[in-house]
């Protein structure tokens, strides 16, 4: 959304409602929220003893790693499209 506006939308988060409010639509922020929701169920099969703040900083750490990793792959292919010019 790029009309200045903010959008508030209530979300499921591992059992726990947030409410976040952003410039993106509704359907994106909740779109983010079931991913997040999703890697820390994913995480938590693996080790079922993980308290919730463990957890969450375990989901942020892959997150950001993702994150890293798709910027790096990005910066390589705009190198190769670089190259052919």
């Amino acid at each position: 959304m790029s009309d200045g506006r903010k959008t508030k939308t209530t979300v499921d988060i591992y059992g726990q409602h947030f409410t976040i409010i952003g410039d993106e639509t509704k359907s994106h922020m909740r779109h983010v929220a079931s991913i997040v929701d999703d890697k820390m169920r994913e995480i938590n099969e693996k080790n079922p003893y993980l308290d919730i703040n463990k957890l969450a900083v375990l989901t942020a750490v892959n997150a950001v790693h993702d994150y890293l990793k798709l910027q790096e792959e990005l910066e390589r292919l705009k190198g190769q499209i670089k190259e052919k010019d």
